[in-house]
């Protein structure tokens, strides 16, 4: 059974997460994907630990959530003899992504401008941390793009500190932006038979991903602030306390309002003025909160999600990763997948009906393939 990219060979000259992110996500869904690390060290994650994985804590368990199924050469790009290899890498490959600092690249040439001479199908995708600007030189982490592009600000307790999100969320979906725009340019290279230069950036993705924030921001000119776990335009959305712990309580509507009263056994809140429509609510959320609680501490956060779930509310305990595996686990949706010779891994988040991903293979060893690789491309170069 074919995947959807079978045959597409990708030149992954990216480290750390969102550029390894994406060509990940590439070589779950088929394509050939040839990781390029610095001799010695490699991709900087192999050495962010705890936890360690492989034969005595060869790797990390960082690396390894980035770059399963890909292939790895070690190539000192400042060697002669390694970059060429580098290059007829390059000139082969369907998908070049990169994340080198401006300049870098093209000082050895492997910038799109020299490639697209001698590969002018070539799809080249540059990740960044503030685009290739103004901020071309700034150095792009996760945690100073969520501080510097606003989310800190709008995630922790009202009366808190700005916190980062749990994860680096950024990075997720900056390399997931950067599997769109190289889908994207396939696609039109479909039609025209040329490849492209697509570029993402760390700030420009968490920009995008503010969806009703950024809009409050633009149509008011004022920044959203930090509201803990409620929401700004939506009443009650959020977590409120039970007797033993919080429980998550989403009511979208009026109707779903209206339910939620009806499982609390609270049809005064209902009928109260303050409290009819969504509007209202969030303007008296601070009466509304209290009243919800004060029925909600009868009984355990988990008793209450079983009822309000029967009752057509959502609603659930708020848990930990391991009570998210369980519950995905529980749904059928088989979240965890057995990777021989590495520890399990998260499954590939997309169903295909035809053409399903079914093979994870561990992440590579560093260079473990650099022989066989330096042969093919030698082979293909033979007239």
């Amino acid at each position: 059974m074919t995947r959807p990219l079978d045959g597409l060979l990708v030149a992954d000259f990216s480290r750390v997460l969102a550029g390894p992110l994406a060509t990940s996500m590439l070589a779950d869904l088929g394509a050939r994907v040839i990781k390029v690390e610095r001799p010695g060290s490699g991709d900087d994650t192999r050495s962010w630990g705890p936890p360690w994985t492989g034969p005595s804590g060869s790797s990390s368990s960082y690396f390894e959530c980035a770059n399963r199924s890909k292939e790895s050469i070690a190539l000192d790009l400042d060697d002669p003899g390694d970059l060429a290899v580098a290059q007829r890498l390059a000139a082969r490959a369907d998908v070049l992504v990169e994340n080198f600092r401006d300049g870098t690249l093209a000082r050895r040439g492997l910038d799109h401008a020299t490639l697209r001479q001698v590969n002018p199908r070539l799809v080249y995708c540059s990740v960044t941390g503030f685009g290739s600007a103004g901020g071309a030189d700034l150095p792009g982490y996760d945690f100073l793009v969520q501080a510097v592009g606003g989310l800190m600000s709008i995630t922790g307790d009202a009366d808190g500190a700005p916190t980062k999100v749990g994860v680096a969320l950024v990075d997720v979906l900056t390399g997931k932006d950067a599997v769109i725009g190289i889908l994207a340019a396939l696609a039109e290279r479909e039609r025209s038979g040329r490849g492209q230069r697509v570029e993402v950036n760390l700030l420009s993705s968490l920009l995008g991903s503010l969806a009703n924030q950024a809009s409050s921001y633009l149509t008011t000119g004022e920044a959203p602030v930090r509201m803990g776990n409620q929401h700004p335009s939506i009443a009650p959305y959020e977590t409120l306390r039970c007797k033993d712990d919080l429980l998550a309580v989403c009511c979208g509507n009026d109707a779903q309002f209206r339910r939620l009263c009806a499982v609390l056994g609270a049809p005064d809140l209902v009928d109260d003025e303050r409290f009819a429509t969504n509007p209202a609510r969030v303007a008296h959320r601070t009466e509304l909160v209290p009243a919800l609680e004060a029925r909600l501490s009868v009984e355990t956060a988990a008793e209450w999600a079983v009822r309000l779930t029967a009752g057509g509310v959502a609603a659930g305990r708020v848990g930990d990763v391991a009570d998210g595996f369980a519950l995905a686990e529980a749904l059928g949706l088989d979240p965890v997948v057995p990777v021989p010779g590495a520890a399990p891994q998260v499954r590939h988040p997309v169903r295909y009906e035809r053409s399903p991903v079914t093979h994870y293979a561990a992440s590579p060893r560093l260079g473990q393939h650099g022989d066989e690789i330096r042969r093919w491309l030698e082979e293909e170069a033979s007239p």
